[in-house]
């Protein structure tokens, strides 16, 4: 519950500063559909998807495969199950309801994954280098969490993205609008997909993105110039001067 709004309601509650997202972002953030709803309205495309409540049954024959299910408010892949037939979707709910009541199912998308690491509130925001996400074999999963620092199981980071330079724009522009859109604060790593033919949708954001030796978001700021000792300065100010900090 550390980055769904609980916590952050629970510091403001007892007036205590905190970086990051506030409560509506945090939680807008945190519910996958939510965060595409509100998006769309902000004229970003996102994935095909639908939402399924808890005990809703869903037909294997209504969708179009392959698909990505997963939990609607789940942070990481857990829970996370591509299907690419009719016969693997009833495990593939059974296995993301284990996490969340709420589930996504989301159409796949042939494109790049690419991400974009943010810095500020409400006015001029700072973006550090984009990257992109390397595949080996199957889907990005997180690392691995018996031995973190070894990196993700199946990709390694590109840093600052190989995309080209009008891509490059558009995908930042996304992730401003993104950021905006949600009502982000402080900091968060806005997750898109880049296609081939240069259009650009929301994948997630991720409001709490790590901060350690091995994680994406302190690479991309120190490709574009500013150190982890930076970022954390920059961090504590913007707490301290937003309204209700």
């Amino acid at each position: 519950m550390g980055e769904d709004g609980a916590v952050q309601g629970l510091l403001e509650l007892s007036g205590v500063p905190y970086i990051g997202c506030d409560i509506a972002g945090s939680a807008l953030a945190m519910d996958k559909a939510l965060a595409y709803t509100v998006v769309r309205e902000a004229g970003v495309g996102t994935p095909r998807f639908r939402t399924v409540a808890a005990g809703e049954v869903v037909a294997p024959g209504e969708l179009d495969y392959p698909v990505f299910v997963k939990p609607a408010r789940s942070g990481s892949s857990f829970g996370v199950t591509k299907v690419t037939e009719p016969d693997g979707l009833a495990e593939a709910l059974a296995t993301a309801r284990a996490f969340d009541s709420k589930v996504l199912i989301e159409q796949a998308v042939v494109a790049r994954e690419v991400g974009c690491a943010i810095l500020g509130n409400e006015g001029e925001l700072v973006l550090g280098e984009l990257d992109r996400v390397a595949l080996s074999h199957g889907f990005f999963r997180i690392h691995q969490e018996s031995d973190p620092e070894a990196g993700s199981e199946n990709a390694s980071f590109i840093v600052p993205a190989d995309i080209p330079a009008d891509a490059r724009e558009r995908v930042r522009e996304t992730a401003r609008t993104v950021y905006r859109a949600l009502g982000c604060r402080g900091l968060a790593r806005v997750d898109l997909f880049l296609r081939d033919d240069g259009t650009v949708l929301l994948n997630e954001v991720n409001t709490l993105p790590g901060l350690t030796s091995y994680s994406r978001y302190p690479r991309m700021m120190a490709a574009a110039g500013l150190s982890l000792g930076d970022v954390v300065d920059a961090l504590v100010n913007l707490a301290l001067e937003g309204p209700g900090r």
